[in-house]
């Protein structure tokens, strides 16, 4: 399945995507159908008295898996500049922002909650779709084949996509002022380097969730705290030397003091030594 996966989808690596308008329009109207089946069968389980989870308060063990599933919240983020770019008339932007965190959290807490308390704990996957393959929930054969190949379908969409971006990246990276790739760099090296990484990765490991926690704990604090800290700093900075340091911009965040940014970058390399001691602690124990 791996080796069919790579030959059908690996190719798109060594191509531009373009126009993926449509490709984009059926993943998110498979992914609105996917959360509601899942959150309506967990709910209809609770409700037949069925429920066998009994999660407790916290546990700080989880504290790194934490970190990889909040990388995966945090895509949402992606959605940014298509949900401001078409409005004309900025004045409201921040409600509707506002209003659209809103509705994310609120699935992401509806799946979370109907998930935890619906399934015990030992029971649940790292793939939380694959609980729906043999539940006894529903009977529909199609609805069960559909939860279960929901993963395939949004990666065989989104990977092609995020690999081109992946090896745009590294081009952008390694570029020279005024020089130009030779064809096989250019063509086959930087391609070759985006898509054997993941295709070894995923040869190596079927343990979902240490690879989750781990790229979670180190990429996905970079992504989330560190990067942004460092882009919010530096386009202040150039926002005063282009407009001047008199200009008012009439969007500011809530957060636009300083102390904000500090706070973040301390905050983020907190993280960092936690979940390296959580980490170290794990391991020496077992």
């Amino acid at each position: 399945f791996q080796a069919a996966f790579t030959l059908l989808l690996g190719p798109f690596t060594f191509f531009n995507v373009q126009k993926t308008k449509y490709l984009q329009i059926m993943t998110s109207l498979m992914r609105w159908i996917a959360f509601i089946l899942m959150i309506i069968l967990a709910l209809i389980r609770i409700s037949r008295g069925q429920a066998e989870g009994h999660p407790s308060m916290a546990q700080l063990s989880g504290i790194r898996n934490l970190f990889g599933v909040c990388v995966y919240s945090f895509m949402c983020q992606h959605s940014l500049p298509s949900l401001i770019t078409p409005i004309s008339k900025k004045k409201h932007v921040n409600k509707l922002v506002l209003l659209d965190y809103i509705l994310i959290l609120a699935f992401y807490s509806l799946l979370s909650f109907t998930a935890i308390y619906c399934f015990r704990n030992d029971t649940l996957m790292d793939m939380y779709t694959l609980n729906f393959t043999n539940c006894d929930i529903i009977s529909v054969a199609f609805i069960r084949y559909f939860l279960g190949l929901f993963p395939v379908f949004t990666i065989s969409t989104n990977f092609p996509i995020i690999a081109v971006t992946l090896r745009n990246n590294w081009k952008t990276l390694f570029h020279r002022e005024g020089g130009t790739y030779p064809w096989l760099v250019d063509r086959i090296v930087f391609p070759a380097i985006t898509l054997i990484p993941p295709v070894l990765v995923a040869f190596c490991t079927h343990d979902l969730e240490s690879l989750v926690g781990i790229t979670g704990a180190y990429a996905g604090n970079g992504i989330q705290y560190l990067i942004p800290a460092f882009l919010a700093y530096c386009s202040r900075k150039d926002t005063q030397l282009v407009f001047g340091s008199g200009t008012v911009n009439k969007h500011l965040s809530p957060f636009r003091h300083s102390f904000w940014i500090v706070f973040v970058l301390i905050w983020g390399f907190s993280c960092f030594i936690f979940v390296t001691a959580n980490i170290v602690l794990s391991e020496s124990k077992l």
